[in-house]
């Protein structure tokens, strides 16, 4: 039977809340500090309460993009191991690319190596069908042991994250199930104290974005000066703006910095504005200012509510060209394109 029909009509366990709930304060992965400010944050969090009142970035790297040295087609018919990740829709050219990568795939022995990882994902609620992006991003979770994987799935339960929650942590998050717990609850315990966030707003930040918990601490705080010190925002609107579009925080610092220049300085368009439509600062510059100037050029650029002929800022960066030239600059595509070659 193909791995991806077993996968679908075997029905979930929860094997894992049972037969790992004794072993979550037992099991935990020493792991080195990856930075200056991860070791400042062990230290300053090590005898403070569990966030929510309870990151071993231990295979974190992401490995380098490299030439292939070889192409996986030559093996596929020797191997039930690449047959599997081929149904299960794993992009196999992806994993040539990444360096050291094809030669421990090939190693992999689907019965010893592999089918407990894909129950124990399926069980915790990942589709079978989505497997093959999870695992094209993170081939190494074969790798993990079970145990500690069920640890840090039983830690989810214990701070009250919901089934569908933790689902879409790890799905979002393929390399979540590689860090250890104490990591883990340090950075949150950061979020929380840095953002004066509730523990309800803790969980919904992290389902909505997990991979903003395991980031760079050190691009998260210098993004958060930016937005706070440099941009202006206080610190409840940049509760607001981390709730809302926490993928903000894992923009080039720089490049945010500027996007917020232009549209507050150049399309004058207020912090309270901003606010009601934070998606603005995750618009790409381009259609921004190609988009904002063809509207000034037909004197229509006016983003205040309070005016007439107000343009929203979401209808400014949403759709496509065809859609902003007719519904919102009133024109039509061909006066747009001619527009763009004055530019």
């Amino acid at each position: 039977m193909l791995v991806i029909n077993w996968l679908l009509q075997r029905r979930p366990t929860y094997y894992f809340v049972r037969h790992f709930a004794s072993k979550a304060s037992e099991i935990v992965t020493n792991v080195v500090p990856s930075n200056n400010l991860e070791a400042q944050l062990d230290q300053s969090l090590l005898c403070q309460h569990s966030v929510l009142d309870h990151v071993k970035q231990s295979s974190l790297d992401i490995y380098p993009n490299t030439n292939p040295a070889f192409n996986f087609a030559a093996y596929v018919n020797k191997s039930e191991s690449l047959q599997q990740l081929l149904n299960l829709g794993v992009d196999l050219h992806k994993l040539e690319k990444r360096k050291g990568i094809p030669q421990y795939v090939l190693q992999l022995d689907f019965e010893r190596d592999m089918k407990q990882h894909l129950q124990f994902l399926t069980d915790i609620g990942i589709a079978a069908t989505n497997l093959g992006e999870f695992l094209t991003k993170n081939p190494l979770i074969f790798k993990e042991n079970l145990e500690n994987m069920g640890v840090r799935i039983n830690y989810l339960h214990s701070k009250k994250f919901n089934l569908d929650q933790i689902t879409r942590i790890v799905y979002k998050n393929p390399f979540w199930l590689m860090i250890n717990t104490r990591r883990i609850d340090k950075r949150l315990g950061f979020f929380q104290q840095t953002f004066k966030l509730s523990g309800e707003e803790v969980r919904s930040l992290t389902a909505k974005q997990p991979r903003i918990i395991t980031y760079n601490l050190e691009h998260i705080q210098q993004n958060t000066f930016v937005i706070k010190e440099e941009m202006g925002f206080d610190q409840l609107e940049m509760k607001h703006l981390l709730l809302s579009k926490p993928k903000l925080w894992m923009i080039n610092r720089d490049k945010l910095m500027y996007r917020f220049e232009y549209i507050h300085r150049q399309m004058l368009v207020s912090h309270s504005d901003i606010l009601k439509t934070p998606e603005i600062l995750q618009a790409r510059d381009h259609r921004i200012k190609q988009r904002h100037g063809f509207l000034k050029f037909l004197g229509k650029a006016q983003y205040d509510p309070r005016k007439e002929l107000y343009v929203s800022l979401k209808s400014l960066v949403e759709g496509t060209d065809e859609e902003f030239a007719f519904y919102v600059a009133k024109s039509n595509i061909s006066c747009y394109n001619d527009y763009l070659k004055t530019l």
